[in-house]
């Protein structure tokens, strides 16, 4: 079934009338856990009583709301700043992993077909590639046949955690990107275009012949977008395939993750996928209403434990169990009341 997140972000946004004797919770912030959220809010809502308003604004976003306590919780793909989580008296932890993929409109080009390296990609939004027939795009793709057509890149125009995401893997795969742009929310971009939201950039992309842009696995497979092979760390050319997200989150190392910021950027194995990234929440440690923030950790420590096949139904990743439990119990012994 095709899901429009457009119109999903219009849904979350939107104050609807609780159902009788249903509690509600408000969060913002990425876009790229909206879609799981959206579906854990709905099954939540018939098992616990909570109703889940989301507001899908991005990551800059979530963050600066949830510092100034306007909403129960953030959402940030992004790990904020250790200083600023101090400061902010939060409390971040991770609910699920997801994929950013990469998303193309080139005539004759079908799902898949398309073979990337990391460092050309890089080279694309540096706007030093400029044509899909490019000696060096043509030479990654023998036998496919390109056409002499611009290239149109496609980036956030907000603060954006699937932006974070993007370009610390384009820094990894490029030192040039790394010392000239590098990696943040909201970078200084050499070439293309803006759009908002994960949703922007799909409308844009399958809108604008010869576009390219990066999404979470999601958008891309509900909305039926062309995605591209990528080369990962190991030299080998993968599909986004969720067994491919899979390889590249088992290698994720929690154990020594400061705030759960775990990296599985340009993770090693053959068939790993390069850019998997968790999405954290940012849960205030003095909530003002400690009922309501009960209800925040008990509609996560549901969809920890009931919630994983409606991540997976959607190219999501659930964490490790012991991940789950480490963040139950940051949020026992960490969060008043």
């Amino acid at each position: 079934m095709k899901i429009s997140f457009k119109a999903l972000a219009i849904t979350l946004v939107g104050f609807t009338p609780l159902a009788a004797g249903a509690q509600q919770i408000t969060g913002a912030g990425a876009t790229f856990p909206a879609p799981v959220y959206a579906k854990w809010g709905e099954a939540a809502k018939a098992a616990l009583g909570i109703e889940l308003n989301y507001q899908a604004i991005g990551s800059g976003g979530g963050q600066n709301q949830i510092l100034n306590r306007t909403v129960d919780f953030g959402a940030s793909d992004a790990p904020m700043d250790a200083a600023k989580l101090e400061s902010g008296n939060l409390l971040q932890v991770p609910t699920v992993m997801g994929a950013v993929v990469v998303i193309v409109n080139v005539p004759g080009v079908e799902m898949n077909q398309m073979k990337l390296p990391g460092e050309l990609v890089a080279d694309i939004y540096a706007g030093k590639v400029s044509k899909w027939n490019d000696p060096r795009i043509v030479e990654a793709n023998k036998g496919l046949t390109l056409p002499n057509l611009a290239i149109a890149p496609v980036y956030r125009a907000d603060g954006s955690g699937t932006t974070y995401v993007w370009t610390s893997y384009l820094s990894a795969v490029s030192p040039d990107w790394k010392s000239k742009v590098g990696f943040a929310t909201s970078v200084k971009w050499p070439a293309g275009a803006g759009a908002k939201g994960n949703d922007g950039i799909a409308a844009t992309v399958r809108n604008t012949k010869g576009a390219i842009g990066y999404v979470e696995s999601a958008y891309a497979t509900q909305n039926k977008l062309i995605t591209t092979q990528l080369r990962n760390r190991a030299g080998f050319y993968v599909s986004p395939t969720p067994a491919a997200f899979v390889i590249a989150a088992s290698n994720a190392n929690w154990r020594d993750a400061k705030n759960f910021a775990a990296d599985m950027i340009d993770q090693p194995g053959d068939k790993s996928w390069p850019i998997v990234s968790a999405t954290f929440i940012l849960l205030p440690k003095d909530p003002k209403d400690p009922a309501r923030a009960a209800n925040v950790t008990k509609f996560f420590d549901w969809a920890y434990t009931n919630g994983g096949a409606i991540a997976t139904s959607l190219d999501y990743i659930p964490l490790p169990e012991a991940v789950q439990n480490a963040a139950r119990s940051a949020w026992i012994a960490q969060i008043k009341g």
